[in-house]
């Protein structure tokens, strides 16, 4: 393990959030660019099943058993029939159970995602986005269910495990840890190496691409802020958030828990964790229960849910699709994101799909 502490105990004064509410305003764009998948993880986790088969198909029975797993929100059998284009019900034979499968659409749509999955650019992309997970929980090691929750939005393989990390070694190692509030042991993904050159965070990247990076790193970055229209932060907030700006930035990939966890400077190096790690994911967007998950793992769980509420600016918290999402504001614009990556070029392809009538 490879952090460092740098930062002098000078930037650790205490300005404290000013005592004002940070009202919720709706953003009508980034509302959209959640409902838009609606029911996509399911789906796509159903399609994994189905092929993950021998047959590459299943009994309706055995669909209907994955309901709780997959979180499907109807019964199985009608969320098959909902999305009739990714999904085929067909008899094997008189007498024999019903079974699904995929629609010759939907299995051509799976080949093409599973060709963007294996391209070595790919794989090397998810191998680097997934060591510095890692790298940002600073033991540089993560419980497996903790990456089970964000596997989705990291745009991991169905079975990452087999697959992907098994050709890694000089990355990865599954370990045993040991669960702090129940004591049993658990499985976690361990970095064999701190990776130095990994160490840069998005923010930092854009830096040096502006060019005015050198020695004033820390002293010149600013998170960038977009407040949606008709959102009016009251005065003393706003000068709030103007001076937390000019403080210091602490890379995310450094120690900075010398901090006194109720400062300010505190604060903007917990909103660099929280920007980095949805930097790291496909969507720039994960449910807050995953944010809040990872953020146990590191001991900053109750300063992560205070710092998604702090800053509206930076953080966009949507109520759509039954639970809340975290979005990345400045990775999208209205309800696009702003960098496609391929998976999710793929994924709208998918959702074009499941509209079809």
């Amino acid at each position: 393990m490879a952090f460092s502490s740098k930062h002098p105990h000078q930037f650790n004064h205490i300005r404290n959030f000013v005592n004002a509410k940070v009202k919720w305003v709706r953003d009508p764009y980034l509302d959209t660019a959640v409902l838009k998948e609606k029911d996509l993880k399911q789906t796509i986790s159903l399609k994994n099943q189905i092929i993950s088969s021998p047959s590459k198909s299943l009994s309706i029975y055995a669909a209907s058993q994955l309901k709780a797993s997959l979180n499907v929100p109807t019964t199985t059998t009608k969320f098959i029939d909902k999305y009739h284009c990714v999904f085929s019900q067909f008899q094997p034979g008189p007498g024999l159970p019903p079974r699904v499968r995929l629609t010759p659409q939907a299995f051509s749509f799976h080949k093409e995602e599973m060709a963007i999955h294996n391209s070595p650019t790919n794989r090397e992309d998810t191998v680097q986005r997934l060591a510095r997970l890692l790298m940002l929980a600073g033991m540089a090691k993560l419980p497996l269910y903790v990456i089970e929750k964000l596997k989705w939005d990291l745009g991991l393989p169905h079975d990452y495990v087999t697959t992907l990390l098994a050709d890694y070694p000089d990355y990865f190692d599954v370990c045993v840890v040991e669960d702090p509030s129940s004591g049993k042991e658990l499985l976690a993904l361990e970095l064999v190496l701190w990776r130095k050159e990994l160490s840069l965070s998005e923010l930092e990247k854009r830096a040096m691409s502006l060019g005015y990076f050198g020695d004033k790193r820390r002293h010149d970055i600013a998170f960038p802020i977009f407040l949606p229209k008709g959102f009016d932060l009251e005065k003393r907030v706003k000068t709030w958030v103007e001076d937390w700006q000019k403080l210091p930035y602490i890379s995310p990939y450094e120690d900075a828990f010398h901090l006194d966890t109720s400062s300010d400077q505190a604060e903007k190096w917990t909103v660099a964790i929280l920007h980095e790690l949805l930097s790291l994911l496909v969507s720039k967007k994960t449910e807050r229960e995953n944010l809040l998950c990872f953020g146990e793992c590191l001991g900053l769980g109750l300063r992560f849910k205070k710092a998604l509420v702090h800053h509206p600016g930076i953080f966009y918290i949507s109520n759509k699709i039954r639970t809340q999402t975290v979005v990345l504001r400045e990775a999208y614009r209205k309800d696009f994101l702003v960098n496609n990556h391929p998976l999710m070029g793929m994924r709208y392809w998918y959702i074009n799909l499941m509209s079809k009538t």
